[in-house]
C-alpha cells in the first residue's frame, strides 16, 4: 500500500525487529508498510474511533496480515500492556494531545526503547515533556509535503536540558541547521506580524501588552532564523 512521505519518513526511525505500537494509527498504514517491508515482525494499530478502527482491520485483512498487525480499540496506550512494546509511534496529532497520551500511559512506557513522535504543532510542550520524564531526542527531522511542514522527534530514554530555544526549535534541527528549520523560522515570524496587524486597530491594556508581546517574540525569532543562517555559512 502506498503511503505518503510523511509516513515513510517516520517509518525509517522504527530500528528493525522492533515491537512497535502506532497510537492513533489511522487506517493502519504504517504498521502494514513496517511489516510488509520486513523491518519488523508484529505491530500493534491502536485507534480510538469507530470508522478508522474498522477500516484498518478491512487493510489488514486484505493484505492477509492479521497474524502480524494486532488492530486494538481503545484511547492512546491503553491498547498496549506493559512492556509489550519496544518502539511507540504518535503521529498526526497536536502537541498536547501527544502529551496528554504520553502522560496518561506513563506505566505503559516502562521497557519502551524508543518514542517516534510527529506532533501537529505545540512541538515545544512535547519536548519539554520528554525531558521532564525522563527521556532524551536522539534524532529530528522536518520535511515539506503538500505545502505543510512536519516535525518529527525520536526520543530515548535519558536525561536533558533545553534551552527555551532548543524547546521550540529542537536542540538537533538547531545543532544541524536543518535546511528546513529556516522556512520554520519565516513561518512563525509571519505568523506574529499577522497577529501585530490585525491588533493595529485595537486600543486598550490588554491589546498593548499583547502587541510588545508579539513584537518581543518577532524580534526573538529575527535573532534565531540569524544565527541559524551563520550557522549553516559556517559549515
Amino acid at each position: 500500500m502506498k503511503i505518503s512521505k510523511r509516513l515513510g519518513r517516520i517509518s525509517e526511525y522504527v530500528p528493525f525487529g522492533s515491537v512497535v505500537a502506532d497510537i492513533g494509527s489511522d487506517h493502519a498504514l504504517v504498521p502494514i508498510q513496517l511489516v510488509t517491508s520486513g523491518k519488523v515482525n508484529r505491530v500493534i494499530a491502536g485507534e480510538v474511533n469507530d470508522g478508522p478502527f474498522q477500516t484498518a482491520i478491512a487493510n489488514v485483512s486484505r493484505m492477509g496480515l492479521q497474524h502480524r498487525v494486532d488492530v486494538r480499540k481503545g484511547d492512546g496506550l491503553e491498547v498496549v500492556k506493559e512492556g509489550e512494546v519496544s518502539v511507540v509511534i504518535i503521529a498526526g496529532m497536536g502537541g498536547g494531545t501527544i502529551v496528554h497520551i504520553l502522560a496518561a500511559g506513563r506505566n505503559k512506557l516502562s521497557g519502551v526503547e524508543r518514542l517516534i513522535l510527529q506532533p501537529q504543532g505545540d512541538a515545544d510542550r512535547v519536548r519539554l515533556w520528554l525531558g521532564e520524564n525522563g527521556w532524551m531526542i536522539y534524532e529530528e527531522d522536518l520535511l515539506m509535503e503538500d505545502e505543510l511542514l512536519y516535525e518529527i522527534i525520536v526520543a530515548e530514554p535519558g536525561v536533558q536540558s533545553l534551552t527555551k530555544e532548543e524547546e521550540e526549535f529542537g536542540p538537533i534541527l538547531l545543532r544541524k541547521s536543518h535546511p528546513l528549520l529556516q522556512v520554520k523560522l519565516q513561518q512563525e515570524i509571519e505568523k506574529a506580524e499577522r497577529v501585530l496587524r490585525s491588533l493595529e486597530r485595537s486600543n486598550g491594556e490588554a491589546a498593548e501588552k499583547k502587541r510588545k508581546e508579539l513584537e518581543r517574540r518577532k524580534n526573538w525569532l529575527q535573532e534565531v532564523k540569524e544565527r541559524v543562517c551563520n550557522r549553516k555559512a559556517n559549515y
